[in-house]
């Protein structure tokens, strides 16, 4: 069983930048890709970004890429997602989701076993 909780969303400018954090618990923190969703209001929720359990590969969204940046500490069981030149349009609740996936399944939700409460993110114009 793994929990998984999030931290440092808020309430930012246009072209401002935030890091998310999400703790792990449980001693297998590094067995488990990790991944980064979100889901603004009305609307499915959407695959952001995703590493694997050593960190050494990671995969994003185009809508993200060269603007976001996922990475882990296995020592401290979190993984982080540095937000920069965030746009309006990056309003969401953010969730971060463990699992013991092929990297084939990284976009996939619905493949993940464990999730966060989520934390707003609100990017103001």
């Amino acid at each position: 069983q793994v929990q998984l909780v999030e931290s440092g969303g808020g309430l930012v400018q246009a072209g401002g930048s935030l890091r998310l954090s999400c703790a792990a618990s449980g001693r297998t923190f590094s067995s488990y890709n990790m991944g980064w969703f979100r889901q603004a209001p009305g609307k499915e929720r959407e695959f952001v970004a995703a590493i694997s359990g050593s960190g050494g590969r990671t995969y994003y969204a185009d809508s993200v890429k060269g603007r976001f940046t996922i990475s882990r500490d296995n020592a401290k069981n979190t993984v982080y997602l540095q937000m920069n030149s965030l746009k309006p349009e990056d309003t969401a609740v953010y969730y971060c989701a463990a699992g013991a996936i092929s990297s084939s399944w990284w976009t996939r939700d619905y493949k993940y076993d464990y999730w966060g409460q989520g934390t707003q993110v609100t990017v103001s114009s």
